[in-house]
């Protein structure tokens, strides 16, 4: 396949992923009307794609063996994360949680910055701002203290800063394979799941009628196979082809969707501050993924330019 075809297939690929994930919440909630509340449904969807995934795992075994384990470990932290923000569908407004876990790149680069000592451009400090103001808007938009107010707010929070100290470990260890990193992103969030639905409010909820089984089975195998599995596979390999900035931009989709279809199919609706705070986020996410040019690169252009 040439270049061009590649590039075409991997942007429709991240399109696509965006596109489905922006309507996650739906079979989550589904689950959850059917008796499989809480954290039960995350577990049961994440356990149903680890199985999906599993021989795909044991038939590239010697080289998940081999792989870097700081890499290994961030991935399946990335999965841990992945399985707070589903969780929190099911205690918080849909476009909260999706726009909280889009923080993540504010956190990416406070960690780079203050842990690693990485330098920071000026369009990065610009982006912090934006995410940060665009949090304040949001969580402060009834007129109270800036602060997650339910569970679910805090838990698509803890996600985005999961999810960054993943892309950061990510970031410094060799790639994991495609399917490989699919199996252990869902296998971690399968035990974050279980974990977390042991501890959360609604914890004895778990169990759904013997005549609704069949369709809550179904619903948790579809959505383990097509959002935990096959996009996860295609999402990464789709990643390796295309430029960040394209891939990260790509994405914001979810948010789009998301909300919309949270607005029209739950009466979710959002205050102008709410949206404004959330333009903002989204504002942030765009700049933290926009190219930006070292100084040798600026050196080089100016001189063409003479």
């Amino acid at each position: 396949m040439d270049q061009e075809r590649t590039t075409r297939l991997a942007t429709a690929i991240v399109i696509a992923t965006g596109t489905i994930w922006g309507f996650y919440w739906l079979p989550v909630r589904q689950l959850a009307d059917l008796g499989i509340g809480g954290a039960w449904g995350t577990a049961a969807i994440t356990l149903c794609a680890t199985l999906c995934l599993l021989p795909v795992a044991f038939r590239q075994r010697a080289r998940l063996l081999a792989s870097d384990p700081v890499a290994l470990a961030s991935v399946a932290l990335g999965g841990a994360a992945f399985a707070l923000y589903s969780i929190g569908f099911n205690y918080g407004r849909v476009a909260i949680i999706i726009l909280l876990f889009f923080l993540s790149p504010v956190w990416s680069t406070l960690i780079a910055r203050y842990v690693f000592g990485w330098r920071t451009p000026r369009l990065r400090l610009v982006a912090i701002a934006l995410g940060l103001a665009g949090l304040g808007t949001m969580l402060g938009a009834e007129g109270e203290w800036p602060l997650p107010r339910t569970t679910g707010e805090w838990m698509a929070l803890a996600s985005g800063i999961g999810w960054s100290l993943a892309t950061t470990g990510l970031r410094m260890r060799p790639a994991v394979g495609a399917g490989e990193a699919a199996f252990l992103f869902a296998a971690g969030a399968t035990l974050t799941a279980l974990v977390m639905a042991l501890v959360l409010p609604g914890a004895e909820e778990g169990a759904t009628s013997l005549a609704r089984w069949p369709m809550a089975l179904g619903i948790a195998v579809v959505t383990g196979a097509l959002w935990w599995a096959a996009s996860m596979v295609g999402l990464i390999w789709a990643s390796k082809q295309l430029d960040p900035a394209r891939t990260g931009i790509l994405l914001m989709a979810e948010v789009l969707i998301g909300s919309v279809s949270a607005a029209l199919l739950a009466g979710e609706h959002l205050s102008p501050l709410e949206i404004t705070g959330g333009a903002l986020v989204l504002a942030s996410g765009v700049l933290e993924v926009w190219p930006v040019k070292s100084q040798a690169e600026r050196v080089t252009s100016r001189q063409r330019l003479r």
